[in-house]
């Protein structure tokens, strides 16, 4: 039934674990597939938490009961017309395996500058669905992303004064959803508010036929409880695109299931007790919090940027720190996760994206290391960080297993005994880093 396209991988098994808590069996892909959906008769389609496959091994083959495919692509930060090209390969893979609705997933941060990548994605999406109107809903209340008139707030802080202006690759400078959009895509914005949403799903309709009628392109809608989005989904529910975070997502996914009495079946796939690693990337408020509090509980190393840069030994140096330290009783932390006058300090010295893509590309070849060495659960904060480790194991594919926290299960490498807990820079309690190790069995 849906086809989501997530610009980035922890964007991605957000989303999925969100789907499959809500009854919807789901796979989750780590790029566009080579191949389509294959029918089998060799394994059961029964579970509600339906494995991720892979589609470029010739031995594995791909579920076709299943109600929702996701696509994890790494695009939210890439140039524009790399992230439109990524999307619509997407789409027309999805289109090929059956789908007949699509959800555009970003960040409940709205992630994206003046020059994209949110807008010109979704208006590629929309002119190839033959399409003129669609919502704009990053909410997500269980972790504090909410929209009232308009404006996104984190907890009870307008975005822009959240720390997400401080962000290294897309920097929030306004909350207002309708002007972010605006700024970057082709069409106009319009609102539909608290006081409408409250009046129920069929009134949220009428408001999106007045203002297709006065020519606008999307609609942010309100958001500042579950409530709301229930009501959304229920008046979106025949749109052929939605763009937003897995808040509404969820919603859409209990509203589809409606008819099913039995509940979803929730999997008991846990990490085992293993060689575990944490790589911190992430520079947000709440991953600076994490790592100051796992400082105080185990071994941890600040990566070092001009190392990075300059020395084309340091990937080893910390693989040879990682693996005198992994035998602790919690895993050790590598990290690049600073405040933000550090980070400014970074930014000024090296240049923001010459910096981010250093840390990036050591951290990936840190963990191919690691991989080799045996480790066999790694825990990583930050979407560009995520990304870059998924790419470098060359992972096709994600079972979907516990979550750790709203957003963020634990996922099983397809047909390898390698677990990932795939963090965005906001997720999570201060105690994230054990509280995912406690989970081990």
């Amino acid at each position: 039934m849906l086809g989501v396209i997530a610009d980035d991988f922890t964007g991605a098994s957000d989303i999925a674990s969100f789907l499959v808590e809500n009854g919807l069996r789901t796979v989750q892909m780590n790029g566009v597939p080579n191949r389509a959906l294959q029918s089998t008769t060799s394994q059961s389609t029964t579970s509600q938490s339906t494995t991720s496959q892979s589609t470029t091994s010739q031995s594995t083959t791909l579920q076709s009961a299943v109600d929702a495919v996701v696509i994890s692509l790494k695009s939210r930060s890439n140039p524009v017309e790399e992230a439109v090209q990524q999307s619509l390969q997407a789409l027309a893979w999805l289109q090929k395996s059956g789908c007949s609705q699509f959800y555009f997933k970003y960040c409940s941060t709205f992630d994206s500058t003046t020059n994209g990548n949110i807008g010109p994605v979704t208006d590629a999406l929309l002119d190839q669905l033959n399409d003129d109107f669609t919502v704009i809903t990053p909410a997500l209340p269980i972790n504090g992303r909410t929209i009232f008139n308009g404006y996104l707030f984190v907890g009870q802080t307008l975005l822009n004064e959240s720390g997400m202006q401080n962000h290294p690759i897309t920097p929030m400078k306004d909350a207002n959803l309708m002007r972010l959009m605006d700024a970057q895509a082709c069409g106009k914005t319009g609102l539909v508010a608290y006081s409408d949403v409250i009046q129920g799903a069929d009134h949220v309709k009428g408001c999106f036929e007045q203002l297709k009628q006065q020519g606008y392109r999307y609609a942010v809608v309100d958001a500042v409880d579950n409530s709301q989005l229930a009501v959304l989904a229920e008046a979106i529910d025949d749109f052929k695109l939605v763009t937003g975070g897995s808040g509404l997502a969820a919603y859409m996914a209990a509203y589809k299931n409606k008819n099913n009495t039995a509940q979803a079946e929730k999997t008991a796939l846990l990490p085992n007790k293993a060689k575990s690693v944490i790589l911190s990337g992430s520079c947000s408020v709440m991953t600076n919090k994490q790592v100051e509090a796992y400082k105080t509980k185990a071994a941890h190393k600040l990566l070092d940027v001009e190392q990075s840069l300059n020395n084309p030994n340091y990937a080893e140096e910390l693989y040879q720190w990682v693996i005198e330290n992994l035998n602790g009783e919690f895993a050790p932390m590598v990290y690049a996760t600073v405040a933000p006058e550090q980070l400014k300090a970074i930014q000024a010295k090296f240049g923001g994206e010459t910096a981010s893509h250093a840390i990036e590309q050591t951290f990936a070849e840190l963990a191919q290391k690691l991989k080799q060495y045996g480790v066999k659960n790694f825990i990583t904060a930050g979407g560009e960080t995520s990304s870059i480790v998924v790419q470098k194991l060359g992972f096709d594919g994600f079972q979907i297993g516990k979550q750790i926290a709203p957003g963020v299960p634990w996922l099983k490498a397809l047909d390898e005994a390698t677990f990932l807990a795939l963090k965005s820079g906001n997720f999570g309690k201060e105690l994230f880093f054990s509280d995912a190790q406690e989970m081990f069995v």
